[in-house]
C-alpha cells in the first residue's frame, strides 16, 4: 500500500504543475494578449511556485522510504493546491471570476456518455478525478501504520 501511496501522490503532485504548466504558459494565459501584464505575471508566478512546490513533494515522496511522514507533507502540498483551486471556484462570484475567457481560452472537454452528450469546463473536467485521487492517497497514508 506504500508503493499505492506514492505512485498516487505522484500523480496528483503532476496534476497541479505540470497540467497547469502545460495549459497556462502559452496564449490561453500568460501570453494572452486580452490579459493585462498584471494577470499573466500572477499566472507564471502561481504556475511557477506550483513547479517549484512539486519538485519538493516529488523529492520527499521518493526519498521517504517507508517513513509516511514525508508523504504528509506532500498530500498537504496537494491538498493546498487542489483547495485553491476549488476556492477560487466557489468564491469567483465575490470577485468577478470566469473559468473560461472568450478570447484565448482552453476550450470545454465534450463528452458522450450513453449517447447524453454534454460539456464541461477544462479545469473542472481535470480537477475534480485528481482531487479524488488525491484523498483515495490520504486515506491510503490514514491506513498505514505509523512510520511505515
Amino acid at each position: 500500500m506504500l508503493l499505492t501511496a506514492k505512485l498516487l501522490l505522484t500523480l496528483v503532485t503532476l496534476g497541479y504543475s505540470a497540467i497547469p504548466s502545460f495549459f497556462d504558459f502559452n496564449e490561453t494565459h500568460a501570453t494572452n494578449p486580452s490579459w493585462t501584464g498584471h494577470a499573466r505575471y500572477h499566472v507564471v508566478w502561481q504556475v511557477s511556485s506550483f513547479v517549484y512546490l512539486a519538485v519538493l513533494a516529488l523529492v520527499l515522496i521518493w526519498s521517504a522510504g517507508s517513513e509516511t511522514g514525508p508523504l504528509w507533507i506532500a498530500a498537504i502540498l496537494a491538498i493546498a493546491a487542489y483547495g485553491g483551486f476549488w476556492t477560487a471556484l466557489l468564491t469567483r462570484g465575490l470577485y468577478g471570476g470566469i473559468l473560461q475567457d472568450k478570447v484565448n481560452g482552453v476550450p470545454r472537454f465534450h463528452y458522450n456518455l450513453f449517447g447524453w452528450r454534454f460539456e464541461v469546463d477544462a479545469n473542472i473536467s481535470l480537477f475534480t478525478p485528481i482531487s479524488l485521487l488525491t484523498f483515495v492517497a490520504v486515506w491510503i497514508l490514514a491506513t498505514l501504520p505509523s512510520g511505515t
